[in-house]
């Protein structure tokens, strides 16, 4: 049975839009003190990607949270499993996310960090579902606006599968919801 229902976002598309947020984001934080946060572990590939095309000096830190578990639906109730090493107060810290979907994941973390004090906050996400918002974030810096599919591939998974593809496919519905 072929779980991938359709690919969204190729490679190629990928590299091109990472390219230019590391652009964007090399001149906007010119001369400043970075600190980029990758958000574990859908992320990865993103984050990983993205700090090889900002082109300034960067301290790089991570955190876990768990808001799916191996489910496919968010439980709402956000946990941080990986807390950061590096202090962040004074400096300009930037969230590197997979996806926006409800917010409710990156409303917590903002309100986490801003705890913290730092200089300034934003966020770098891959993807964003507008149609699934529950709350009002965004990404400052924003790769894909993608429909409503539950999607995988370049890092995001479902239940540990699907993170090597290199691309973002549409996971077929049997895939999750059997049949």
């Amino acid at each position: 049975m072929n779980t991938i229902q359709e690919i969204l976002l190729t490679e190629e598309q990928i590299s091109t839009r990472v390219q230019e947020l590391g652009a964007q984001i090399s001149a906007d934080y010119q001369g400043k003190d970075l600190v980029l946060v990758g958000i574990l572990k859908g992320a990865i590939c993103f984050f990983s990607d993205l700090i090889r095309k900002v082109s300034i000096p960067v301290n790089v830190d991570f955190m876990a949270v768990s808001s799916y578990g191996s489910s496919y639906q968010t439980s709402g109730a956000v946990r941080i499993l990986k807390d950061l090493d590096l202090p962040i107060e004074g400096r300009h810290v930037l969230i590197v996310e997979d996806i926006v979907d409800t917010g409710l994941t990156l409303s917590y973390l903002k309100k986490n960090l801003l705890s913290r004090n730092p200089a300034s906050l934003k966020v770098a996400a891959l993807l964003d579902k507008p149609e699934r918002r529950q709350v009002d974030e965004h990404a400052d810096y924003l790769g894909f606006t993608i429909p409503d599919e539950f999607v995988v591939g370049y890092g995001i998974d479902y239940a540990e599968q699907y993170r090597s593809l290199p691309y973002v496919a549409i996971l077929s519905p049997s895939a999750y919801l059997g049949s």
